[in-house]
C-alpha cells in the first residue's frame, strides 16, 4: 500500500505542473505534500515527514496569501 500512496503522490506533483493558474500549482502540490506525508508516515521515515509537513504548510499558506491579496486588489 505504501507503493501505492507513494505513486499517487508523484503522479500528483507531476500533474501541478500542468497547471496554467499559480493558486491551483501551489494546492495540487499542498495535496502531493499530503501524499508525501502519508507515504512517509507508512514507511517511518521522519525525514519524508518533517519535509512534506513543511512543504504543505508552506504551499497552503502561499495559496491562502495569493487569494487573500488577490480580493485585496478588486476591492
Amino acid at each position: 500500500m505504501a507503493d501505492w500512496i507513494g505513486w499517487l503522490a508523484t503522479l500528483t506533483f507531476t500533474c501541478s505542473y500542468l497547471c496554467k493558474e499559480p493558486q491551483a500549482l501551489r494546492r495540487i502540490q499542498a495535496l502531493a505534500a499530503l501524499f508525501w506525508l502519508a507515504y512517509g508516515v507508512l514507511i517511518h521515515s521522519t525525514p519524508v515527514i518533517v519535509a512534506n509537513i513543511l512543504m504543505a504548510a508552506a504551499a497552503a499558506g502561499s495559496s491562502l496569501r495569493s487569494k487573500s491579496q488577490a480580493g485585496n486588489a478588486s476591492s
